[in-house]
């Protein structure tokens, strides 16, 4: 049997598994494509799975149901979720991966243990802007192909200076403990900075009256907020090598992006 895989959370946040040795539906939660939604115990761990099969389509809406369920989990427990699409051929397959990344996990839930995500999005004007990016052949040669090149490199660095400097304000405002940032050119002349903040669950209220009071301040900005939510970006990033064994849905193609560098975190 295959099994569909949401996140892994703690056994001893869910009491009906300390009886049992087997998988233990949870009542009430449907995971993807309807699926009962079972805990499945691995030691001190357990994992929220649900049955699959090869014939059902995993689409937007299925994505929509992959979180739902992690989101209920988050309620109970500290959780390290899958990305979406994760699949364990079988039991074996599944017991293999958790046994052999059990450490990893247990650490990670101890650094992420009483820890949530802030989302926040933050458009800016482009300060190149966009429509004079040069598009290079893919083979050039010449004085025109290499100072279009150097026009284009420049005007990179800028964006990397204008999204760090945003990025930096960012932090200094809401000091998380750690965080993701990611920048990409919309259609509509404009940089979107998408920043993840993680932060001490306790102190959700105090970081959304300070995007309150930040958004009206920063007027430049048009800022979006969202979460509270399981940190996915910092649980991802402590887990890109974990789950050998598990099959994945293909990534989508991404969107162009400006590197910003990382911003020295607690788990850095």
């Amino acid at each position: 049997m295959a099994w569909y895989a949401y996140c892994i959370g703690e056994k001893q946040a869910f009491p009906e598994l300390a009886r049992h040795r087997k998988p233990v539906p949870m009542e009430a939660v449907v995971g993807v494509s309807g699926n009962q939604v079972f805990l499945y115990p691995a030691s001190d761990l357990a994992i929220i799975v649900s049955e699959h099969n090869a014939q059902e389509a995993l689409n937007q809406k299925a994505g929509v149901d992959h979180a739902r369920v992690i989101a209920d989990c988050f309620q109970h427990s500290t959780v390290l979720p899958f990305r979406f699409g994760t699949i364990f051929n079988d039991d074996e397959s599944l017991r293999k991966s958790i046994r052999s990344n059990q450490r990893q996990f247990l650490g990670n839930i101890d650094k992420l243990r009483g820890k949530t995500e802030m989302h926040l999005k933050i458009l800016v004007d482009d300060c190149c802007g966009k429509e004079f990016d040069r598009h290079l052949p893919a083979e050039g040669v010449g004085r025109e192909y290499l100072s279009n090149l150097r026009e284009n490199a420049a005007r990179q660095r800028e964006r990397q200076t204008r999204a760090r400097a945003v990025t930096f304000q960012m932090h200094r405002l809401f000091m998380p403990l750690d965080e993701e940032v990611s920048c990409r050119l919309s259609e509509h002349g404009k940089m979107m900075l998408d920043i993840a903040h993680l932060i001490d669950r306790k102190y959700v209220e105090r970081y959304q009256n300070k995007f309150a009071t930040t958004s009206a301040m920063m007027r430049e900005c048009a800022m979006q907020l969202s979460g509270p939510w399981p940190p996915y970006h910092f649980v991802h990033r402590l887990t890109r090598s974990a789950h050998p064994h598990a099959q994945a849905a293909p990534d989508a193609a991404k969107p162009e992006t400006v590197r910003v560098p990382d911003v020295v975190g607690v788990m850095a």
